[in-house]
């Protein structure tokens, strides 16, 4: 791991100017008041110390906040990672299917990438992240309790974002039907019963009111499919490079805060919703997962080329410190 992050250290870009007032398109499924908004409202206030005034505007819809970036209507954008990956494939790539574990690995992940050393990763075709907000694990509720193996899913309906690549190549994966779907309705599918299982963080078992879809039969998998974080992109140039770089680190700064909130929507479904896996079971889970990052990095079995392999390979790294005597740390394909 040492050495990879060592190959990180290379020349930040030249200083340029400093803008006073940047205005951010924030996607929050809920609006104004939502977690994520409310999270970069705070901080707007770390900004602020560095010369920096955010205006926030709030948007349900990701796509439209996307779009309204590329429009040029703001300077930056708040998003899912799902929906920042083509501006930065690397950062895009954390939330590689089962390639972070355990918040700790995401901790570690999100600690190396905020220092310096990192900068000239978090710049990519003329965009520049200023900063990454974990949003919780992604885990996999369903309507059938019996849906508790990747072999349970063949066949059943699955909303998958019609936007997500990597999503919709597991899904074919594991012979289950993919029912598209966008942010703003597949909570709705999986409440009404259209669809099987949905994939989202535990916020949405409240905000979304996914908690009726799993009545009264069904439940969440206690198994983080991936790591989702809400990305901070700007066009490159913004603000100069200094100031990017603090503000890397102040949004990494509110990682605590921001855990603490996560922790929290967890604990909020009862114990008895979750499903719980057989840890032989997901030693096989980790290593089919393994197989299908190794796909998408390649694009290899018709798989889509997705993830950027410095990620997956730095990910790797991480997920090794920590358990040095899983079978992939010694595999001849390791990422």
């Amino acid at each position: 791991m040492r050495k990879f992050i060592g190959a990180l250290a290379l020349t930040c870009a030249a200083p340029l100017a400093s803008a006073n007032t940047m205005s951010v398109c924030v996607f929050d499924v809920i609006g104004a008041n939502g977690d994520v908004f409310n999270v970069m409202k705070d901080y707007a206030l770390e900004v602020k110390s560095l010369g920096v005034n955010l205006e926030l505007k709030p948007y349900t819809d990701e796509g439209v906040a996307v779009g309204d970036f590329n429009a040029g209507q703001c300077d930056a954008v708040a998003a899912t990672d799902l929906r920042t990956r083509p501006f930065n494939k690397f950062t895009g790539s954390i939330s590689a299917v089962g390639a972070l574990p355990t918040y700790d690995n995401l901790e570690t992940l999100l600690a190396t990438l905020a220092q310096p050393k990192a900068a000239n990763f978090m710049q990519s075709d003329g965009y520049e992240v200023l900063g990454i907000f974990p949003v919780g694990a992604g885990y996999l509720f369903v309507n059938d309790r019996s849906i508790n193996t990747a072999g349970a899913l063949a066949g059943k309906r699955m909303a998958t974002l019609d936007y997500q690549k990597d999503a919709i190549h597991m899904v074919n994966y594991v012979k289950a039907t993919v029912v598209p779907s966008d942010i703003t309705n597949f909570a709705g599918k999986f409440n009404n019963g259209s669809v099987d299982t949905a994939y989202a963080p535990a916020f949405a078992y409240e905000a979304l009111e996914l908690y009726k879809g799993i009545e009264p039969d069904g439940g969440v998998v206690d198994y983080p499919l991936a790591q989702l974080t809400v990305q901070l992109i700007a066009r490159e140039g913004v603000v100069d490079s200094d100031t990017a770089q603090k503000a890397r680190e102040a949004a990494w700064g509110m990682y605590p805060q921001v855990m603490n909130l996560i922790e929290s929507q967890e604990s909020a479904i009862p114990d008895e919703k979750w499903i719980k896996i057989p840890q032989q079971d997901i030693v096989g889970y980790q290593e089919m997962f393994r197989e299908n990052r190794l796909e998408m990095r390649d694009g290899v079995n018709r798989a889509p080329t997705v993830y950027d392999p410095r990620m997956l390979k730095l990910m790797a790294n991480i997920r090794c410190a920590s358990n040095p005597g899983a079978a992939e740390c010694t595999a001849a394909n390791r990422e």
